[in-house]
């Protein structure tokens, strides 16, 4: 083992640099396959890429394998391996920019397996923001996009299995609660869950406090899902959400010095979250942790080398946080 690879094992970092801007990011769900993950660029043209890089643990440094890297239409707006940690399916991979896009990894190229576009006139597609797949029933994924909607996807069979009005502005995010509940957020300002026994209603669990401020970001947390928390426009407050509770937040993480763009549930604890921003900081918190004057601190900070943009929590290996910024991509051990 090098200097380099004794030096990140021994402070629990390791870094990839792209040849471009990191902005899609996530990390491979198999057991199978520990430190494998998914960058996309952020590129401001029609061609973008995604490779798939796997940290090699003798070495300290990320392997890409050029047979794994693609052409990508626009920035993917997210990137998921499929949530099958027990590697039961095919490996599977999603990214949204212009439309729904499933790819199927294979040893030696990844296969464009299906295209899915959320309106019916072929010819123009309303760009979209983001999506989630539903781990309870993987044969659901969820879109969320500039034209109001979130769109309920059958991949298996490659259809819509319900497209909604979901808000009144774009919808910037969505996420699944459980087996047919999803929540979005949007520029509208508002949380609202929705139940897919009963399309023709929602519920709002939360509205900007100052009216019209977009909503960006939401995580359900799934270990505990009476917990959600969202991300303001240009804020730096963290609003954490208890949907027992509608309206009022229960908590307001306050420590970043700008405006916040990621945030992450912790999949194996229910309490824990890391929220990420322009200030260069990945922070964890405890929110069972008693509450300091003035708020709740983190109970673990991380400085990067730029704004960060991205942050996931491995959902495989629990004590592994990735985050993104510029064109590095960095494995933090947690």
């Amino acid at each position: 083992m090098d200097m380099y690879a004794q030096e990140a094992k021994r402070k629990g970092i390791y870094t990839y640099d792209a040849a471009w801007t990191i902005y899609g990011m996530n990390w491979s769900v198999r057991r199978d396959s520990k430190f494998r993950l998914a960058v996309g660029s952020f590129i401001e043209e029609y061609r973008n890429m995604v490779e798939i890089v796997q940290l090699e643990d003798e070495t300290g440094k990320f392997q890409v394998d050029p047979k794994l890297s693609f052409d990508h239409p626009y920035p993917a707006t997210k990137i998921m391996f499929i949530p099958d940690k027990e590697s039961a399916k095919p490996d599977l991979m999603a990214t949204t920019s212009d439309n729904l896009r499933i790819w199927q990894i294979h040893e030696d190229k990844v296969e464009l397996k299906s295209l899915l576009n959320n309106r019916q006139n072929r010819d123009y597609c309303s760009p979209l923001t983001s999506f989630d797949w539903n781990e309870f029933d993987m044969r659901r994924l969820g879109t969320s996009s500039i034209d109001t909607t979130c769109t309920i996807w059958d991949i298996e069979r490659g259809i819509v299995d319900t497209q909604l009005i979901a808000h009144d502005k774009e919808v910037h995010d969505i996420a699944w609660g459980g087996i047919g509940v999803f929540a979005s957020v949007s520029a509208d300002g508002s949380v609202r869950v929705f139940d897919l026994r009963d399309k023709q209603h929602s519920t709002i669990i939360y509205e900007s406090p100052q009216p019209g401020t977009p909503l960006l970001r939401l995580g359900w947390n799934k270990d505990d899902p009476r917990f959600m928390a969202t991300i303001l426009m240009d804020s730096s407050k963290v609003v954490i959400l208890d949907i027992r509770y509608p309206t009022v937040p229960v908590s307001e993480l306050q420590r970043h010095q700008a405006c916040v763009n990621a945030i992450a549930w912790a999949p194996h604890s229910a309490c824990h979250i890391c929220t990420a921003g322009d200030d260069s900081q990945a922070l964890i918190w405890d929110m069972s942790a008693k509450p300091v004057d003035g708020g709740l601190d983190p109970i673990l900070a991380y400085t990067a080398g730029g704004e960060v943009n991205q942050v996931q929590w491995s959902a495989s290996h629990s004590d592994w946080v990735a985050i993104a910024f510029g064109n590095k991509l960095q494995v933090l051990r947690v």
